[in-house]
C-alpha cells in the first residue's frame, strides 16, 4: 500500500493520553523550548505574535520530540530504516543511538548537505537516492521489504505526531487564548499533534497550516477532501516540499484543521531574514513559513494573539550568505 492508497478514517487514530505521556519519555533537551511575545516583530507584522523557538537542541528542529517518543514505544530493538529531508532522520538517529537501536536512513542525494553531515554523525547507514525526498521514501520501502527492517514513516506513524503534539502543551500555557496558531505543515505530523492538543483544550484557536506554494499537495489534498499528489515539489523549503501526503495524515488534518494558507519563497526569505535580525535566530525556509504567512496574509491576522512554530533551522553556511544578508 502506497502512501495516498489507505482509506481516509472516520476514527481518530492520536490520542490525548499518549501526548501527555510523551512528555515524560522525551529527552529533556527537546522539551520547553523559548515562547515568548517578540515586539519588534509585531511592528512589522501588525498582530501581537508569540514564537514557538525549535532550533535550540542538538539537531536543531522540533523532530527530536516524535523520534524519542516513538523510540520508547518500541519492542526489543529492531531494525528500523526511514527516509527524510533531513531533520526527521536527525531525529531518528539521535533517539536511535541513544537507546543502540540499529537504523538505516534514506534521503535525497541532492538535500541539504549540511543535514546529510549531521546525519552522518550520528548514524552510520545513511543511504543517498537520486531524486526527491518521495523517492527516498520508495527507496526505504523497497529496503524494508527486502530485508524485513520495521518502516518508520513521517506522517503515518502516531507516535510522532504525538510527540510533537507535546508542543501545543507548552503553548497553551501561555496565560492568554491564542485567536490563531500557524503550523508548518509537509508531512502533517506536527499539524496533526498540535492541533488535536489544542482542540481539545482551547476549541476556539483557529489552526492553520502553512504550506510553501512550489509544494501544495497537503493543501490540495486537505481542500479536496482526498489525497492529491502533484509532480513536482519546487520551493526552496525543503522540510515541507512533499509531492504525495500519507492519507492518514490528511485524515488527521481534515478533521482538526481551520485552514491552509500557501507562501511563496520570497516571502519565505523575507520571513527568515526578520527572524534574523529582530529576534537573532537561524531559520531554515520550512521553518519560517509560519512567519511568511503572516508577512504574506497581513489583513487576516492584523490585531490577533496569533502563535507561530519555528520549527527548524539547519542551513549551510552558503544558505545562510544567499537567503539572511541583506
Amino acid at each position: 500500500m502506497n502512501r495516498s492508497e489507505a482509506p481516509l478514517k472516520a476514527t481518530p487514530r492520536l490520542s490525548l493520553e499518549r501526548i501527555a505521556h510523551a512528555r515524560s519519555v522525551i529527552d529533556p533537551v527537546f522539551l520547553d523550548s523559548p515562547q515568548y511575545r517578540s515586539e519588534p516583530l509585531e511592528r512589522h507584522l501588525g498582530c501581537r505574535l508569540v514564537v514557538k523557538v525549535e532550533t535550540l537542541n542538538p539537531i536543531r528542529s522540533f523532530k527530536g520530540r516524535g523520534a524519542e517518543h516513538l523510540m520508547e514505544s518500541l519492542e526489543g530493538r529492531p531494525h528500523l530504516v526511514c527516509a527524510t529531508a533531513g531533520n526527521f532522520g536527525q531525529g531518528m538517529a539521535y533517539a536511535a543511538r541513544k537507546r543502540d537501536v540499529p537504523l538505516t536512513i534514506f534521503t535525497s542525494a541532492a538535500a541539504n548537505p549540511l543535514k546529510i553531515e549531521r546525519m552522518r554523525a550520528l548514524a552510520p547507514d545513511i543511504r543517498l537516492v537520486e531524486g526527491d525526498v518521495d523517492d527516498a521514501y520508495e527507496a526505504a520501502r523497497a529496503f524494508a521489504a527486502e530485508t524485513g527492517a520495521r518502516l518508520v514513516e513521517d506522517g503515518r506513524e502516531p507516535h510522532i505526531a504525538e510527540g510533537a503534539g507535546t508542543i501545543a502543551m507548552e503553548l497553551l500555557r501561555w496565560p492568554e487564548a491564542f485567536d490563531t496558531l500557524l503550523v508548518p505543515v509537509g508531512d502533517g505530523a506536527l499539524m496533526a499533534g498540535t492541533a488535536l492538543w489544542v482542540k481539545a483544550h482551547r476549541p476556539a484557536t483557529r489552526m492553520i497550516g502553512v504550506c510553501a506554494a512550489g509544494a501544495p499537495a497537503m493543501e490540495l489534498s486537505w481542500r479536496a477532501g482526498e489525497v492529491r499528489e502533484t509532480e513536482r515539489a519546487d520551493t526552496i523549503a525543503d522540510g515541507i516540499a512533499l509531492r504525495v501526503p500519507f492519507a492518514e495524515s490528511l485524515a488527521d488534518l481534515l478533521r482538526l484543521v481551520d485552514d491552509m494558507l500557501l507562501v511563496g519563497d520570497d516571502d519565505i526569505v523575507a520571513a527568515m531574514r526578520l527572524a534574523h535580525r529582530e529576534l537573532g535566530v537561524v531559520l531554515e525556509p520550512a521553518g519560517a513559513s509560519g512567519l511568511a504567512a503572516v508577512l504574506s496574509h497581513r489583513d487576516r491576522f492584523e490585531g490577533q494573539l496569533v502563535g507561530a512554530v519555528l520549527s527548524g533551522g539547519n542551513l549551510t553556511p552558503q544558505q545562510m550568505r544567499q537567503w539572511l544578508a541583506p
